[in-house]
């Protein structure tokens, strides 16, 4: 150990770095290093309240898609189905698509993505 490394130690200082506090810090949130930056992304976003309708509609003006968790908002039905029929009037103006995957979520795609509703069985 190095009179650095024993300086830095005593003023609290250490040249080790905890990776997992790193990649976890708030300004990594949003890069992937592993990666270079895509066009579009798939986003996913908890609905929980009615402001979140411009959350989404400025995610598919980027031309995001967005995987919609709508259990929070499944608590209070009356405003799940306002806040569900203001997407889908905005993906209509828009040429996008919205659709209903589960229970507990729907996806939402930007203009000129469209969504195949039909199930087909499997080929084997």
């Amino acid at each position: 150990m190095g009179i650095f490394d024993k300086l830095g130690k005593t003023l609290g200082v250490s040249k080790e770095l905890d990776i997992e506090q790193y990649m976890n810090s708030a300004e990594m949130e949003n890069v992937d290093i592993m990666n270079e930056p895509a066009d579009f992304y798939i986003k996913p976003v908890a609905l929980k309240e009615e402001n979140d309708v411009s959350l989404i509609e400025d995610e598919l003006q980027k031309k995001n898609i967005i995987l919609l968790n709508i259990s929070e908002m499944a608590k209070r039905p009356n405003t799940l189905t306002k806040v569900v029929d203001t997407l889908k009037d905005y993906v209509g103006k828009t040429n996008g698509d919205i659709a209903k995957i589960d229970e507990e979520k729907i996806l939402i795609t930007p203009a000129k993505v469209k969504i195949i509703k039909t199930k087909r069985a499997v080929e084997k």
